[in-house]
């Protein structure tokens, strides 16, 4: 076999267990994982605007999939804000909600988001 296949191979196998390594050691993606950018994002002169783009697309992408599951038709029980203000007013209540349910911070993100936007955003 010529070297460079052998080292190819090599680098390959390298690659494949470093994956396998890495994929076993991810955890979710928590409330306290999503509260940290979100907070920072408004605290950090540097950052911040990287911060707040990682909470409002985690936020935002949510959101859409929320809209698109229920349809957003009648009969709903959370009435999100209009899309133009959307993702600050909902960065605001989670952030709100993360703080008053702060033993909660290692649930998903996902899940902590739902509960939050049920809380500040009923239908009336």
């Amino acid at each position: 076999m010529p070297r460079y296949l052998t080292s190819l191979l090599g680098l390959l196998i390298v690659l494949s267990l470093s994956l396998s390594a890495s994929a076993s050691e991810v955890k979710h993606y928590s409330v306290g994982d999503l509260l940290r950018p979100c907070e920072e994002g408004d605290n950090d002169a540097r950052w911040g605007a990287n911060l707040e783009a990682e909470c409002e697309q985690f936020i935002n992408g949510f959101t859409d999939a929320y809209l698109l599951l229920t349809d957003g038709g009648e009969g709903q029980s959370i009435c999100l804000p209009p899309p133009g203000n959307r993702s600050d007013e909902v960065r605001w209540a989670f952030t709100e909600w993360a703080y008053d349910h702060y033993g909660q911070r290692d649930m998903p993100a996902a899940a902590g988001l739902l509960e939050a936007i049920k809380a500040h955003f009923p239908c009336e």
